[in-house]
């Protein structure tokens, strides 16, 4: 068993590693988040371009972009609607309906 200051001197080195280990983690997840996040940039750009123009064009309303894209997120989460209908009557008996807000 190691006493004094060796051990002392053993575990201020062990985290001092420790902690530049996890900087280093910090680091490299932000450079490679920041990466990530300019890729996928100019897509941004052409999703709120692709929905100016179905608006634009009267093709779909923002509503209807808007339920048509929740929709489809609730979709690929296999979302159970019978429990988001339940919420939302729950929500709307607490709240009133929106007409009445």
């Amino acid at each position: 068993m190691r006493t004094g200051f060796l051990h002392i001197a053993e575990e201020i080195k062990e985290t001092k590693d420790n902690e530049e280990t996890k900087e280093n983690y910090v680091i490299n997840y932000l450079k490679s988040m920041i990466t990530i996040e300019d890729a996928i940039e100019p897509y941004k750009e052409q999703k709120k371009d692709l929905r100016t123009e179905y608006i634009e064009n009267g093709w779909l309303t923002k509503e209807e972009i808007w339920s048509a894209v929740k929709a489809l997120r609730m979709y690929q989460k296999s979302a159970d609607l019978d429990a988001v209908n339940e919420m939302f009557d729950i929500i709307e008996k607490k709240f009133g309906s929106k007409e009445e807000v």
